[in-house]
């Protein structure tokens, strides 16, 4: 564990001075003070972030991570293993909603294999802007039911994959990084990580994830809340929480919150799975949600739950509930006009407009 207390104590505080300078500026730009409501602070927030006035999220990438679940063979979803893999291979192949939806952000996008338990078909990497990370900690975690999900060392590794890919994102000059995820299963390993983390019974916390019918619902509910009272992790441990339920694509995605808050990079949360893992980032390390955004509220039940235990608010409330980091696709579009709002627009004084709304008004008449 002596590994994680070094990669915790590399994360600093979003500095306040810059924010002040920020907030400073914000209040100069061409516009009434306020009048672009979140978008001020969301703009104030990435330039402190990135200790500069003049913040750029032009280099953004999605990393998406994929991994089975062994809870899966309880019946908790409608789909069986495979389509994890199948769903990669399409991934790769540029055929599914996160490569539409980053195509339209500017966003690349990292696919990694961290625990896949079927073969993924092969698929011809022509796709510049798709890079595939192939490093399974273990095929799937273990069926959480019956024993803990991971070892102490898997849930290690799969973190330190993360922050290393967090890491490569740094050098490769990325200045803001999406969530995303694929495994038929997660929703409910997610369930279990939501209701450890807050205390509210599971079915507070579990919802239909991938089409779930009231049968399939009642169950993972029922899977949900049986291993909690198996297994009772300490809220407050976060590793212990995240070894005892998973999943490795969880693990995976927690390591790029620790790294890329340790960047200084900003990192837009998708949904339910992706908050999970911001949620037992922030539990680690407080000062990790200083830099996470949180693009969308999903449908699914537990996301608010989280999102009020980070403290985050979402920019979006589509319906969404599909994940592979749709979410945060769509949000990014949202944080680069604000920060090219705050980069670009003119101030009162390089405008040669007055701030004063009575000198304006003897100058309009």
């Amino acid at each position: 564990m002596n590994k994680i207390k070094e990669l915790l104590a590399g994360i600093q505080a979003v500095d306040q001075g810059w924010m002040s300078k920020a907030r400073e500026r914000q209040n100069r730009l061409t516009k009434p003070p306020g009048s672009l409501g979140v978008l001020e602070e969301i703009a104030c927030r990435t330039a402190a972030i990135q200790k500069t006035l003049a913040p750029s999220v032009d280099h953004k990438r999605i990393v998406v991570f994929a991994a089975d679940h062994g809870v899966t063979e309880e019946g908790v979803s409608p789909y069986p293993q495979e389509v994890t893999a199948q769903m990669v291979a399409n991934f790769l192949r540029g055929g599914a909603a996160i490569n539409a939806f980053a195509k339209s952000a500017g966003a690349d996008v990292v696919v990694v294999d961290i625990g896949v338990k079927s073969p993924i078909p092969a698929v011809n990497l022509a796709d510049l802007s798709i890079q595939f990370i192939r490093k399974p900690v273990r095929q799937g975690t273990r069926n959480f039911l019956k024993e803990l999900a991971l070892n102490q060392q898997e849930t290690l590794e799969a973190i330190l994959l993360g922050y290393g890919i967090a890491e490569e994102a740094k050098r490769a000059g990325v200045n803001l990084i999406g969530l995303g995820e694929m495994g038929i299963g997660n929703t409910t390993a997610a369930a279990a990580v939501t209701a450890a983390l807050t205390g509210l019974p599971a079915a507070k916390v579990t919802g239909r994830g991938t089409g779930a019918d009231d049968s399939t619902l009642a169950t993972k509910r029922s899977v949900v809340d049986q291993a909690l009272r198996l297994h009772t992790p300490d809220p407050a441990d976060a590793f212990s929480v995240l070894q005892t339920f998973g999943g490795l694509e969880i693990a995976g995605l927690v390591g790029v919150c620790l790294g890329a808050a340790t960047g200084r990079i900003p990192i837009v949360i998708d949904g339910f799975i992706a908050t999970a893992a911001a949620a037992l980032a922030a539990r680690m390390c407080p000062t990790t949600a200083d830099y996470m955004f949180a693009a969308h509220l999903s449908a699914e039940p537990g996301h608010s739950a989280l999102l009020h235990l980070i403290r985050l608010h979402p920019m979006l409330d589509l319906g969404m509930r599909l994940g592979e980091g749709t979410g945060a696709a769509l949000a990014m579009k949202v944080i680069e006009a604000a920060v090219r709002s705050f980069a670009d627009m003119a101030t009162f004084e390089s405008a040669g407009v007055s701030d004063k709304p009575e000198v304006a008004k003897g100058v309009a008449s």
